[in-house]
């Protein structure tokens, strides 16, 4: 490694820890003029405010505009050294320019791997933090919704719940159904369930249970009897922002598990997964671009490729927002959708790299 790729990389990854301490500055005091009501009116201790909740905020927020920060660092220095005729100076003493890319794609590289480690194993634990500062103190108490509530909870068990009363922990109209292959072998019916905290089962009232036997079919009644049915009150309270809180193992078991239950959120959960990748991936894209770019000198100096470059990754981040929204509707797979802006914004970079001047 030489000179010229040592000062290009501490280039890149020095102005990309200001570009995040610039705007993550600005974001924080939007923020706190926005939820200062809430902290107020909800009484949030100023302790709280500061280390449970903008302390984790701020890598939260930070890691996710990453692709942003990255392209504007790039275009930001990469425009200077233009305009002071470096690039000039450096591609005539005989560096070619795919040269010249080797410290930019170690940087990215760099960026790339701390992006992911943060994403999939240091935010998620700040997260839960932060997410459960914000469900005491922001939020309004969740409430669960749902209705005709069909689950799979191991294989061959199969529970149904008409609704379930997230205050009072109760299942109405509760059923469990247990299969071997194709064939039922018992079946329970019961009016309402409980959730009893202290033996951490279901007691379930006004029940009967109907065993399938090849002699014939076994009823029992009771008014209650304790049982598990592998769901706990808090499977019913996790809003959708559950996902930020769970590292990449977690987060693989927690799909298995709702595979098996049958959820209809499963799009949006594998997508935060893939997004786990391919956004830190989005740094050697945007990078490619950025160099292309801003390496040339242009009449309009910075401000010219500055302004290009936000176009450009607003653009980004706005196609990238925009095609996750058809794997949530269906019509495209969720791993296809969180990669397809990397792989047009791809044949974006080969273009302009090979416009640059060389």
């Amino acid at each position: 490694m030489k000179k010229l790729d040592l000062y290009i990389i501490r280039k890149f990854i020095g102005t990309y820890f200001y570009a995040i301490l610039l705007i993550v500055g600005i974001a924080v005091v939007f923020d706190v003029s926005e939820k200062i009501d809430d902290f107020m009116e909800k009484g949030a201790p100023l302790s709280a405010i500061i280390f449970q909740y903008y302390m984790n905020f701020i890598p939260y927020f930070a890691n996710l505009f990453s692709s942003l920060f990255t392209f504007i660092a790039v275009i930001f220095f990469t425009s200077k050294m233009a305009y002071n005729t470096e690039i000039i100076a450096i591609l005539s003493s005989g560096v070619s320019f795919k040269r010249l890319m080797y410290p930019y794609f170690i940087s990215a590289a760099i960026i790339a791997i701390f992006s992911f480690t943060l994403n999939s194993f240091v935010i998620p634990p700040a997260n839960r933090v932060r997410i459960d500062f914000q469900n005491k103190f922001i939020k309004n108490p969740y409430q669960n919704t749902d209705r005709n509530i069909h689950r799979q909870v191991r294989p061959g068990i199969f529970v149904y719940m008409r609704s379930y009363n997230t205050y009072s922990q109760i299942a109405y109209n509760l059923s469990i159904e247990h299969f071997e292959g194709a064939e039922l072998k018992s079946k329970l019916i019961s009016e309402f369930a409980q959730w009893d905290s202290t033996k951490q089962k279901w007691t379930v009232n006004n029940y009967y249970i109907r065993d399938y036997h090849k002699s014939g079919e076994k009823i029992s009644t009771g008014n209650n009897i304790d049982t598990s049915i592998y769901i706990t009150p808090s499977d019913f309270n996790r809003r959708m922002n559950v996902v930020e809180t769970m590292n990449l193992f977690e987060l693989n078991r927690f799909i298995e598990e709702q595979k098996l239950q049958g959820a209809d959120n499963i799009e949006m959960i594998l997508i935060e997964k893939y997004s786990r990748i391919a956004n830190p991936f989005s740094a050697f894209i945007l990078t490619l671009i950025g160099v292309s770019l801003s390496s040339r000198k242009v009449r309009g100096g910075i401000g010219l490729h500055i302004g290009i470059g936000l176009a450009i990754s607003f653009s980004y981040i706005l196609f990238m927002r925009f095609s996750t929204m058809f794997a949530v509707g269906g019509q495209l797979s969720p791993l296809l959708s969180v990669w397809l802006p990397n792989f047009i914004f791809a044949f974006v970079a080969i273009g302009l790299y090979r416009m640059a001047p060389k």
